[in-house]
């Protein structure tokens, strides 16, 4: 790709607006800085588009917004579905309402209808959505926990899952045939309105969703009990997830809920966090700061699109507020609908499941064998696990249970096929009104889990890296295991080695060869001795390399110390090839 020559191409071409060229002429001296912008198109993955905002076809701006949803547009089409519609969502981020807008009027004037939402929405309430309408796609313009320099465009299939095969690569196949930017169609937004081709959703949608969410509570009898007493701190770190959780939680009657001041209005600067993840402690300051004012139980934190929760919860014993991972925080939710839902009706279904990704904690399958439940593993992301319950339903067999991810993410109910932060948010604060009324905290609840299922502890390690270089690199370090699988690691025997690339499991002693059974991916995965593991994958959403592991010890002590001689293994690892 002659990146040079497309750099000219923009800055001639009246195609593009007098902004984008300002934009480009500003950066006419600086060689890196257009090769950068230039030297590839931004690539429509899996998922769809996520990226630095900006001028050029590796940024996000209108045009390549606009090429995509052209690409969409053309699946859709020939596919016969464009009487359908599809579902727009957006977040608070920078050029978020803009890009909803070029979205909806690439698909206005290619003759299928938008539904695009008011205001900022949470990404569940999308995949929710677009099953509610009866569309045929969403669109979701987020770039979830990324930096303020980033947005994204997430495409979602009827189903209300992220795209999966066929359609990831039957979409991506006619984006990349959109090589004329100037041919992306589109029209003005008072035409479109007339036309009925753009439609405005909001309330109706909201109110639904949220009763969708009530029906999953098992133990209305505890709310009551405590919803006087439990005191709960939130923050939506600057996005969308203020007004759904703030209203589920009091339409279930909880009275002391605190959110955090300064990180309750939406901000796409996120002003008072350099990364808005609930995964990064920093996300944290400000709720843990408000939670020991309020005495506070449980704090929590959901991420700019709601899709993951992130929990901190006290020990009443020491007054300390203990981080719970997205392991820990997933087997707890876990453990409490799967064992509360069995309790109530005294029994689960025969084909009751629990469904985790391969880089999620052994504890889930030892939680679905305490409760004879059947494990079914996926690859990361969640559009698997929510294909998983669309071939429930296609099939009329097999009943979700519950689902989650290492990553902060889980699914209560059927009613969304993407992570739910907002049912998550619920179901936490019900579980924690259920232990209060047993004269337990959700810490108390996480040790007797420990004491009952194992001390498994799991870690995960990310490596960034930026430009064509780093690309490279994580290429290289994926080779390099793959071509050179350990016999052991950090004292651990290393039993059979899982290349998702190459669809094999190879085990080690013996040399014999099964399949994994899952689609391909670039995945490395090492079943190791004593329980434990080891994954490494590229991240699909940004410029990293990460590596997961999980552990089991016989007791907290034990299984912190084998956690840190783990890791400790992991960074001398990833030292030595980078």
């Amino acid at each position: 790709m002659d990146y040079k020559k497309i750099y000219e191409e923009w800055l001639s071409n009246p195609y593009f607006d007098d902004k984008t060229k300002e934009e480009l002429k500003a950066i006419a001296s600086d060689e890196n800085e257009i090769k950068e912008r230039f030297y590839k198109e931004l690539e429509f993955g899996t998922a769809g588009l996520r990226g630095v905002i900006g001028a050029g076809v590796n940024r996000m701006n209108v045009y390549t917004v606009r090429k995509a949803t052209q690409g969409l547009a053309n699946y859709i089409n020939k596919k016969g579905f464009g009487d359908k519609g599809v579902a727009i969502a957006f977040d608070s981020r920078r050029m978020s309402t803009e890009f909803a807008d070029v979205a909806a009027l690439c698909l206005n004037a290619n003759g299928i209808k938008a539904y695009v939402f008011d205001a900022l929405r949470p990404t569940p309430e999308l995949s929710y959505a677009v099953r509610k309408l009866g569309c045929i796609a969403g669109i979701n313009i987020t770039a979830s926990h990324n930096p303020p320099e980033y947005n994204g465009y997430k495409v979602y299939w009827e189903d209300g899952a992220q795209i999966t095969p066929p359609h990831d690569t039957g979409i991506m196949d006619e984006v990349k045939a959109v090589t004329d930017l100037s041919t992306c169609k589109t029209m003005s937004k008072d035409e479109a309105v007339k036309a009925g081709l753009y439609n405005v959703i909001g309330k109706d949608v909201d109110d639904t969703y949220i009763e969708e969410l009530k029906k999953q509570v098992i133990h209305w009898d505890s709310i009551k009990e405590v919803s006087k007493d439990l005191k709960i701190v939130y923050t939506p770190l600057h996005g969308t997830g203020n007004v759904p959780a703030r209203r589920v939680l009091e339409e279930l009657g909880f009275e002391n809920v605190y959110v955090v001041p300064e990180q309750e209005l939406p901000d796409g600067e996120f002003p008072t966090v350099s990364y808005p993840n609930p995964e990064a402690e920093e996300a944290f300051t400000l709720a843990l700061k408000l939670a020991k004012e309020k005495d506070a139980d449980l704090v929590l934190a959901t991420d700019p699109d709601a899709d993951r929760l992130g929990v901190y919860v006290k020990d009443s014993k020491t007054g300390e507020y203990h981080c719970l991972t997205g392991n820990m925080s997933g087997c707890l939710l876990a453990d409490y609908e799967i064992g509360q839902r069995k309790e109530k009706d005294g029994k689960l279904p025969e084909d009751g499941a629990l469904i985790k990704t391969i880089v999620t904690s052994n504890m889930a399958d030892a939680i679905a064998k305490y409760y004879g439940a059947e494990l079914i593993e996926v690859l990361t992301g969640f559009k698997y696990i929510g294909q998983q319950i669309l071939g429930f339903e296609q099939k009329n067999k097999g009943t979700y249970l519950f689902g989650f991810e290492e990553s902060y993410g889980c699914l209560i109910g059927t009613h969304a096929r993407d992570k739910d932060a907002i049912v998550a948010t619920m179901a936490l604060c019900e579980a924690a009104a259920y232990y209060k009324t047993k004269g337990m905290t959700l810490w108390d609840a996480m040790i007797a889990m420990y004491e009952k299922y194992g001390y498994y502890k799991d870690g995960v390690k990310s490596v960034g890296f930026s430009g064509i270089e780093g690309l490279e690199k994580i290429q290289s370090i994926m080779n390099t295991l793959r071509e050179n699988a350990p016999k052991e690691f950090a004292g651990y025997k290393v039993l059979s080695a899982r290349d998702y690339q190459k669809d094999t499991i190879r085990n080690i002693e013996t040399g014999e060869v099964t399949t994994t059974g899952l689609p391909k991916s670039n995945v490395l995965y090492f079943d190791l001795s004593e329980d434990a593991w080891l994954c490494v994958r590229p991240s699909g959403t940004e410029p990293k390399i990460k590596f997961y592991f999980g552990i089991i010890g016989k007791n907290m002590e034990e299984a912190e110390e084998k956690e840190k001689l783990f890791a400790d293994a992991l960074e001398k690892l990833v030292n030595d090839m980078i």
